[in-house]
């Protein structure tokens, strides 16, 4: 097994150390180094890149949202995990559009830390297996009509990543982006639109997903009579000018209203923000139509 280096910038020791711990204790091989000064790091990083760096977003001598930027001139190819105080969502959005290929609430890093770093990662190692995939191609257009299956998701972003950075999108990071952003949205339509799980019961999944339970319950939502039908649609165009991605569920809906409303900074309290924040701040454009189940996202050429 492969082993990701992964650097921490965190001002804080006991931040630090619960991070180290949480990666630890998850799925994967990770050779980890922590740095309390964002400056020192930076330094230690172009010595020696990392495979993703998480970055606090509130320290003394540089935030988050400069040390995103800092990544960007400096290692465009290593994406950047923000960790934020409650409260601070609104910078957040920010560092997502500045660069930062997701972001994890401090309050909730023991439910989301884990899974965010094995999706950004995944989708940053998808990227570097992608520079000689697909040279010829100059337009694509497709859809996909998904069962409410996880499993079905990182094959179909997998595949359509090959794709976006031959056609529109040459930045290494923006590509890692877009994809992270393809997949919220997927997992959003199938999970709450399709699935009917709540933010909570997500969460109380996430706390031990070595358990299985999850796999358990969607198994038994999706033989569910009024469930088993729903599907979750992809329309895809990619072209030379960029990408479009309409993901679309069957069942009660996306975070529509939350999306709408997230600059009023309240609709964090109990998490349901961080998908819509997410989806807006890594792509150009993210609307919704106006039954709720519809989402576009859009990714202008790089």
């Amino acid at each position: 097994m492969s082993v990701t280096r992964i650097s921490i910038i965190d001002d804080s020791p006991v931040d630090r150390l619960l991070i180290i711990g949480l990666l630890k204790a998850a799925e994967g091989s990770y050779d980890i180094f922590s740095y309390e000064n964002p400056r020192t790091a930076l330094d230690a990083l172009l010595a020696n890149p990392p495979g993703l760096v998480i970055t606090d977003m509130i320290m003394p001598d540089m935030d988050g949202f400069e040390v995103v930027s800092e990544m960007r001139k400096l290692l465009p190819q290593v994406p950047v995990i923000l960790m934020t105080a409650y409260g601070n969502e609104l910078i957040a959005v920010r560092a997502l559009e500045a660069g930062a290929a997701s972001y994890v609430p401090k309050m909730r890093q023991a439910e989301l830390l884990a899974d965010a770093v094995q999706r950004v990662l995944a989708r940053s190692q998808v990227e570097q297996q992608r520079q000689d995939f697909a040279k010829n191609l100059n337009e694509l257009q497709c859809k996909f009509t998904l069962d409410n299956d996880p499993s079905l998701i990182a094959p179909l972003v997998n595949w359509l990543q090959n794709f976006i950075g031959q056609i529109c999108i040459s930045d290494h990071n923006e590509r890692v982006r877009a994809m992270v952003a393809l997949e919220e949205a997927i997992l959003q339509a199938m999970y709450h639109g399709n699935l009917e799980f709540t933010e909570d019961e997500l969460d109380e999944m996430r706390r031990d997903p070595k358990s299985g339970q999850f796999s358990s319950l969607v198994q038994h939502r999706r033989g569910a009579p009024e469930i088993c039908n729903r599907r979750v649609k992809v329309a895809v165009s990619i072209t030379n000018e960029g990408a479009r991605f309409t993901i679309r569920c069957e069942g009660a809906g996306l975070q529509k209203p939350v999306l709408e409303d997230y600059a009023d900074g309240g609709c964090f309290e109990n998490g349901l923000g961080r998908s819509p924040m997410l989806l807006r701040g890594l792509m150009d454009e993210a609307f919704y139509t106006d039954d709720g189940n519809e989402i576009t996202l859009v990714k202008y050429a790089r």
